[in-house]
């Protein structure tokens, strides 16, 4: 592993422990010589992990469309810029240039990212370790109702798997160095007829 994207609100939220937490995530991935890939923007919790890992003398890239570079305040001082003419180049381009995800706390576009590339890795599009980094409980609700999902059998418990949530940016990114994807088959592996 390389480089871990961070997904993360444009805010910094309503508790301190979200903007420590954004710092600490940044300092593990510092320790471990894993560059960050996220938005852009030097704003929010974005801002926070972006500022640490730089400061520590890390590896940043910035991935924001031009959209949103007009309307965010985008970080100047990254390690490198991309600017893209839409968000869906902007998704393809961060799940290129990254070998894992995380998700910290944030609001819809954090949801949707974490999704939509939990998503692909069930579709066998990529192998690549996806989490969350529940921090102060944010993402307990959203667990609860993944495992409600599963025991519904709307979700394969293997599936369910394959979102790695805990509260520690040290044990995620062990996890993550661990990671291996199930063997399940794929609807992107079915034989068509």
């Amino acid at each position: 592993m390389k480089a871990i994207c961070v997904y993360c609100g444009s805010s910094p939220g309503r508790l301190e422990v979200y903007a420590s937490a954004a710092r600490a995530l940044g300092q593990a991935l510092v320790a471990r010589d894993l560059g960050l890939v996220y938005g852009g923007a030097s704003i929010g919790l974005m801002g926070l992990v972006a500022d640490t890992v730089l400061q520590l003398g890390g590896r940043v890239v910035g991935v924001i469309p031009k959209g949103l570079a007009r309307k965010e305040v985008v970080h100047r001082q990254l390690s490198e810029l991309h600017v893209t003419q839409s968000m869906h180049e902007r998704k393809t381009l961060m799940a290129e240039l990254s070998d894992g995800f995380i998700a910290m706390p944030g609001g819809i576009g954090t949801f949707e990212e974490i999704f939509e590339i939990w998503t692909w890795a069930q579709l066998g599009i990529h192998a690549k370790p996806c989490g969350l980094l529940n921090v102060a409980g944010y993402y307990d609700a959203l667990t609860t109702f993944l495992d409600h999902a599963a025991a519904e059998q709307f979700l394969k418990l293997p599936h369910r798997s394959m979102l790695i949530v805990e509260q520690a940016p040290d044990v995620l990114l062990d996890r993550f160095a661990s990671y291996q994807p199930p063997s399940v088959r794929r609807w992107l592996d079915a034989d068509e007829s």
